[in-house]
């Protein structure tokens, strides 16, 4: 059961998995609206605040990755993408287009579960076993336990995936970390070998900063090799 109830919006047009989803995740005591479609999504992301957003990618009329598009115009909080379609690079698009997890179909409920809390950790800064609470480099400073990117220009408006890509990176600040180690931290997907998502990502990080008014250059590309924060 959580510590603080979470809205979470469910959009999957098979009433079967909807239903099972719901059911598992009103069982945890988080708030549960559900939906079939994207266009009824939209309409209630505009009116309510939601923690998380769990989005089937084969969906009528708006499909699950349009729709993450969309809802990342308005909001930062993460997307777990559910799907029959398991092929690497379907993961990956997933990924690229700004979700956060994916977890093919057929699921169990702790799988379910375990995916959800684990991203609304990282989405509310909600405390949890193992997390320290800041790091700081070069005039930045990650508070873990808020899940908060300040310095002396104000906020850094991160999603959770790039939360974790600079949190990893500014860890091992002045050392190079390598796409491979990088997607493990961040996705924590041993398996993914793709790693132009990576690049995609540090793209959208760097924009961010940029955005805040701090020096995107902060984040740096070593060729052949990864990314290094610099100290």
């Amino acid at each position: 059961m959580t510590n603080k109830p979470c809205r979470i919006l469910v959009v999957d047009d098979e009433p079967s998995v909807m239903e099972f989803v719901s059911y598992a995740l009103k069982k945890e005591g988080y708030t549960v609206d559900a939906v079939d479609n994207g266009e009824e999504a939209l309409e209630l992301a505009g009116k309510h605040t939601y923690e998380l957003y769990i989005l089937d990618i084969m969906l009528p009329g708006i499909d699950g990755y349009e729709l993450c598009r969309r809802l990342r115009d308005k909001t930062t909080a993460p997307v777990l993408f559910l799907s029959a379609r398991d092929t690497e690079l379907d993961k990956v698009v997933g990924l690229e287009i700004g979700g956060d997890d994916y977890l093919t179909k057929p699921f169990g409920v702790r799988e379910l579960i375990a995916r959800v809390r684990a991203l609304l950790r990282r989405g509310t800064g909600a405390s949890y076993p193992g997390a320290s609470n800041s790091i700081t480099a070069s005039g930045i400073t990650l508070d873990e336990d808020k899940h908060t990117a300040s310095g002396d220009k104000g906020n850094i408006d991160l999603t959770p995936r790039e939360f974790e890509l600079l949190a990893s990176l500014m860890k091992n600040a002045g050392k190079v970390v390598s796409r491979e180690d990088l997607l493990r931290d961040a996705w924590g997907w041993e398996y993914l070998t793709e790693t132009k998502t990576v690049d995609t990502h540090i793209k959208r990080l760097r924009d961010k900063i940029s955005q805040a008014g701090y020096d995107p250059a902060l984040v740096e590309t070593v060729r052949g090799y990864g990314y290094r924060f610099r100290a």
